[in-house]
């Protein structure tokens, strides 16, 4: 009899340890979609028998720093988010090689080193300055116009002095806060506008030059003058203490004409119900004409070799491959999706302005997540703070800038 109770608890524990390693642990980066990640988690446990947790750091909460923290709790995820070169080059010793597997057989931006697989691409995502079409009309601006320096400062001052007529508090929705965790939105993401706009996909000459410590003269000048610009005509309570939540929501509920954000937003957004019609314009930081909006497949899902790499790739083969996977990317999370054999195209406002420019070959590529780690979050984004409080003026703003960009290359 002992023996038999020791054979059954000898199964029990081995049952109980293959359903623990079959687990899968996920940390993301998308505040945004987390609800709509977790209904999806929840449909594969159900369909598979396999638990997924989904951990999120992002929005308001530093994603690297959650990140981290998982790698060191002693349950390593099996699926995490990288952000391009950096992200990588941080985490590679433990990054599994997807070579093979059934997803990349319908994806050209699969994320490489050399011939190996080894990113999954989250998403196709773009950004640029979404307007208010509505408010936009009622001041006599047409968007189609907004393709230069010159022409947003003179958009931005005529709405400025409408605000009252047309309900605004702010022109532009903007955020810039540290303490807030928005540095995000500065130094990666509005950097990149210097980094990357106007130029030829793939054109790396700008990226090159920062990560030697270098900068083009006048296209930085510009660039700090477009910064400023931006910074005017938002408020410092938004750009010092708003967050995602009330910088959506000051566009979304009209009192902002612009918004400095991308389509990832749109679960969030069309929760707030936004009764006008929503487009992009570039963020047109030179004199001369920038007819493009920032769009790149700029993350990809990494697995954890040392993790359940086998339950992982299924997990990351259901997301395209499944007629349940397809709902949750494209409806449910409103992903501009990377895979061929998914039709991309949406209803959702922000995504459906991304398609729009894609699908007219007007884009530029992401080079901001090629910095060193942390570099546009951690040290570039106090200056964007600074410039916001009225500290530094734009000519110190510049200065400092290049200063710490030229520390790269120390």
């Amino acid at each position: 009899m002992k023996k038999v109770l020791a054979l059954v608890l000898a199964l029990v524990l081995t049952l109980a340890a293959t359903s623990a390693l079959a687990d899968i642990v996920i940390c993301q980066n998308k505040v945004e979609i987390t609800e709509a990640m977790q209904a999806y988690a929840k449909l594969y446990t159900e369909k598979t028998g396999v638990d997924v947790k989904v951990i999120t750091g992002g929005g308001s909460s530093d994603y690297n720093t959650v990140l981290k923290a998982e790698m060191q709790s002693g349950r390593e995820p099996d699926i995490w988010v990288i952000e391009g070169k950096s992200g990588y080059d941080l985490w590679k010793d433990k990054i599994a090689d997807q070579t093979g597997a059934e997803w990349t057989k319908y994806t050209g931006s699969a994320y490489l080193d050399g011939d190996k697989v080894v990113g999954f691409p989250v998403a196709v995502e773009g950004y640029g300055l979404a307007y208010n079409k509505n408010i936009l009309d009622k001041a006599g601006i047409d968007p189609a116009t907004l393709t230069n320096f010159d022409a947003l400062k003179a958009a931005f001052e005529k709405l400025d002095s409408m605000k009252a007529e047309l309900g605004l508090d702010m022109v532009v929705s903007m955020v810039a806060g540290t303490t807030t965790g928005m540095t995000w939105v500065t130094g990666l993401h509005n950097f990149n506008v210097y980094l990357a706009g106007g130029l030829q996909r793939g054109d790396s000459t700008i990226i090159d030059l920062v990560l030697e410590g270098k900068v083009d003269e006048e296209r930085f000048h510009q660039y700090c003058q477009y910064v400023a610009l931006l910074f005017q005509y938002s408020t410092q309570e938004m750009l010092l203490n708003g967050t995602q939540d009330s910088q959506l929501a000051a566009f979304a509920n009209g009192k902002a004409a612009f918004y400095h954000q991308g389509n990832w937003m749109d679960p969030n957004l069309i929760k707030l119900n936004p009764e006008f019609e929503i487009g992009y314009a570039p963020h047109a930081f030179l004199h001369e004409d920038t007819d493009g909006i920032l769009v790149d497949a700029p993350s990809w899902y990494v697995v954890n070799k040392n993790g359940n790499v086998d339950e992982a790739i299924a997990y990351l083969n259901s997301l395209p491959l499944t007629e349940e996977g397809v709902d949750y990317m494209l409806n449910k999370a409103g992903m501009f999706v990377a895979f061929n054999n998914v039709e991309s195209k949406s209803e959702l406002p922000l995504t459906k302005a991304v398609i729009d420019w894609f699908n007219a070959g007007k884009t530029y590529s992401w080079q901001q997540y090629k910095l060193p780690d942390g570099f546009g979050m951690g040290t570039l984004g106090m200056y964007y703070e600074l410039l916001a409080q009225g500290a530094i003026d734009v000519d110190g703003f510049e200065t400092m800038m290049k200063d710490a960009i030229a520390g790269i290359a120390k």
